[in-house]
C-alpha cells in the first residue's frame, strides 16, 4: 500500500503541547482610556488618560505617525486630525525642561526629557515659555500614566501633554539633528464600540470549533468504505480502523493537570527570556504543526471525494513508495507556510496565519479526545484558574499581565506569538488586530467534540443531545468575551473566564436536568463500543 508523506506523529504529540500552552485570550484593545486616580481629589487633573496620534512631517513630507499618551492634567485633545493644529517641534532647553527656558518657543510643541522633577514642573515650565504643547519622553519604551502629585493638586495648565516612548523620542531627534523642519500634530481618535473584525473573529472561531468537531462526517466517504468492502470487508476495514485509532490521544486526569503546570512554566520562561530568536523557535513549531495539520485536511478532503486519487505513487530515495498526492499537497504547505514565515510582517499575512492555525486545531482535535466529563471538568477548571492568573493576577508578582505581554512580544521587539487567530480592525482609526489565542478554541473544542460523540454513540436527535447546545453556548461565550474587552476598555480579556462556565458549565446542568450526569461524568467509548452490538433496548436509560 502507498505510505503517505507526513511529519512524525512524535512531532505532533510535541506540537499539541506547544499549542496548549498558550491558552488565553489574546483579544485586547491597543487604545488607553482610563480615568486618573487623582480624579476625585481635583477637577484640574482628572482627565482621562487617552492614546494619541501624533502625525509628524519632516521638511513638509508626513512621516509615519507615533502613539503616545495624555496626561491627567492639561487641556484635552481633538477627536479628528482636522480639528488639531500642525506646529513645529523643538527640544526644550534645557532638555529636562525643569526650569525656565533659555529662549522663548511660542506657538511650539517642545520635546522634553523624562526625569529630574514633576511632570506638572514640566509642563508649567513649558507652558510659561510659551508652548503651545508638550511632548515627555519616556526612558523606556512602554507609557507611564503621567498624574498629579499631591503638593500640586490644583494646577493652571492649559496647554495638551503628552507622552511618547523612547523609541519616538530617537526617531524625532535624529529628524532634528540633521536640521530638518519637523511639525507635529496631536489628536486622540475614538475608537469605534464594535469593529467588524470582531465579528469575523467570532464566525472564524465557533466555524473552526464547529468544523473540527465535525471533521470526520465532513470527510467520511461511502466511496472509501465501499472500497474497502472491494478489498477485504472485515480485514480492510478493520485495519483501517485499528491505524485510526492508534492516533487518537486520550487526554486523562493526569495528563490534563501536566498540561496546566508545563504550560505556566514555559509562560513564565518565556516572559523572563523571550527575545527574537526564542520567538523564532515557536515560528518555527508552529509552521511545522501547521504543515502537518493543513497537508492532513487537504489530503482527507481530497480522498472522501475521489477515492481513486491517492492510488499512483512514485518511489523516492528513502522515503519508498509515497502517493504522488500526498506528495504534491505536502510540497504545496510548505510552500505556504514558508511564503507565511518571511512575508508574517506584511499586513496580508493575517490571512495565512489563520490559514495554517485552523487546518492546525482541526488536526490537533482529530488527535486529542477527552474520554468523559470528569477529566472534561479538571482540564477546563484548571485552565480556567490558570487563565484568570495569568491574565489578571500576574501583575501583583510581575508588575506586568504575564500571559499580555508575552501573547503581544513586548519583550521581543514586538514579534508576536503565531499562536492566535488574528484580524485586522478595518474601521478602527487606530488599526491594530483582534486576536483570540489558539487554547480558547482548544480546549473548548475537546468538549464539544467528546459532546458530539457522545450524541452520535447514544443516537442523540439535536435537541435531546448536547453538540448542539455546548457549540451555541461556546458562541455566547466568546461574545461575553468581546463584551468584557469593551467594557474594560481594551485590557486583554481571559476568554477561558466566560467560555468555561458557558460550555462546562452548560453541559453540566443539562446533565443535571436530563439525569444523565452520572453516565456523561463515567463515560467509557469502548464499553459503549462494545455494547453497540447488542440489540438497542427502550428504556428510561439515555
Amino acid at each position: 500500500m502507498a505510505s503517505k508523506v507526513s511529519c512524525s506523529f512524535f512531532g505532533l504529540i510535541f506540537q499539541l503541547g506547544i499549542i496548549f500552552i498558550f491558552s488565553s485570550s489574546i483579544a485586547h484593545g491597543d487604545d488607553i482610556s482610563t480615568h486618573s486616580p487623582n480624579a476625585s481629589n481635583s477637577s484640574s487633573c482628572n482627565n482621562p488618560f487617552r492614546s494619541v496620534k501624533v502625525n509628524l512631517w519632516v521638511d513638509g513630507a508626513e512621516e509615519e505617525s507615533l502613539i503616545g499618551l495624555t496626561a491627567s492634567f492639561g487641556s484635552l485633545l481633538p477627536t479628528k486630525a482636522d480639528k488639531g493644529i500642525r506646529l513645529p517641534a523643538e527640544f526644550s532647553k534645557p532638555l529636562n525642561c525643569c526650569s525656565s527656558f533659555s529662549s522663548k518657543l511660542s506657538g511650539s510643541i517642545v520635546l522634553a526629557l523624562r526625569g529630574d522633577c514633576d511632570f506638572t514642573t514640566k509642563a508649567g515650565v513649558a507652558q510659561a515659555g510659551g508652548a503651545a504643547g508638550l511632548l515627555v519622553i519616556n526612558d523606556e519604551e512602554d507609557f507611564l500614566e503621567m498624574g498629579c502629585p499631591k503638593k500640586d493638586m490644583n494646577l493652571n495648565i492649559t496647554i495638551p501633554v503628552v507622552m511618547i516612548s523612547k523609541s519616538g523620542g530617537e526617531a524625532l531627534n535624529k529628524s532634528m539633528s540633521d536640521r530638518h523642519n519637523v511639525e507635529i500634530l496631536l489628536y486622540s481618535p475614538i475608537r469605534p464600540i464594535i469593529d467588524f473584525s470582531v465579528v469575523f473573529l467570532w464566525l472564524m472561531a465557533v466555524g473552526t470549533l464547529v468544523s473540527s468537531s465535525l471533521w470526520s462526517e465532513f470527510t467520511a466517504s461511502e466511496q472509501n468504505e465501499e472500497h474497502f468492502n472491494d478489498l477485504s470487508p472485515k480485514e480492510s476495514s478493520n485495519a483501517a480502523k485499528d491505524e485510526m485509532e492508534k492516533e487518537i490521544i486520550s487526554i486523562n486526569v493526569k495528563s490534563a493537570i501536566i498540561f496546566v503546570i508545563s504550560a505556566s512554566a514555559f509562560l513564565v520562561l518565556l516572559y523572563l527570556f523571550m527575545s527574537t530568536w526564542f520567538v523564532w523557535v515557536l515560528i518555527v513549531l508552529f509552521c511545522i504543526g501547521a504543515v502537518e495539520g493543513m497537508h492532513s485536511c487537504i489530503v482527507s478532503l481530497i480522498l472522501s471525494k475521489c477515492k481513486n486519487c491517492g492510488k499512483k505513487t512514485v518511489n523516492l530515495p528513502l522515503l519508498g513508495k509515497v502517493s504522488i498526492l500526498s506528495l504534491v499537497v505536502l510540497i504545496f504547505c510548505l510552500a505556504f507556510a514558508i511564503w507565511w514565515a518571511v512575508n508574517r510582517k506584511a499586513s496580508y499575512s493575517w490571512i495565512g496565519q489563520d490559514i495554517l492555525g485552523i487546518c492546525l486545531m482541526i488536526t490537533v482535535l482529530q488527535l486529542a479526545q477527552l474520554p468523559n466529563i470528569k477529566v472534561a471538568t479538571v482540564l477546563l477548571c484548571c485552565a480556567f484558574l490558570y487563565d484568570i492568573f495569568w491574565v489578571f493576577l500576574s501583575p501583583l508578582i510581575f508588575h506586568d499581565s504575564v500571559m499580555i505581554t508575552v501573547a503581544r512580544g513586548d519583550k521581543a521587539g514586538g514579534e508576536s506569538l503565531p499562536m492566535l487567530l488574528r484580524v485586522p480592525r478595518t474601521f478602527d482609526p487606530w488599526g491594530g488586530y483582534d486576536m483570540i489565542g489558539f487554547g480558547d478554541i482548544l480546549f473548548p473544542g475537546l468538549l464539544v467534540s467528546f459532546a458530539h460523540r457522545f450524541d452520535k454513540a447514544k443516537r442523540k436527535t439535536a435537541w435531546s443531545g448536547y453538540f448542539l447546545w455546548l457549540a451555541t453556548g461556546y458562541g455566547f461565550g466568546l461574545f461575553f468575551t468581546y463584551l468584557g474587552l469593551y467594557l474594560m476598555n481594551g485590557h486583554g480579556q481571559p476568554a477561558l473566564l466566560y467560555l468555561v462556565p458557558c460550555t462546562l458549565g452548560l453541559c453540566v446542568i443539562l446533565g443535571l436536568v436530563r439525569g444523565e450526569l452520572k453516565d456523561l461524568w463515567s463515560y467509557d467509548v469502548d464499553s459503549t463500543s462494545t455494547g453497540s452490538t447488542q440489540p438497542h433496548l427502550p428504556s428510561g436509560e439515555a
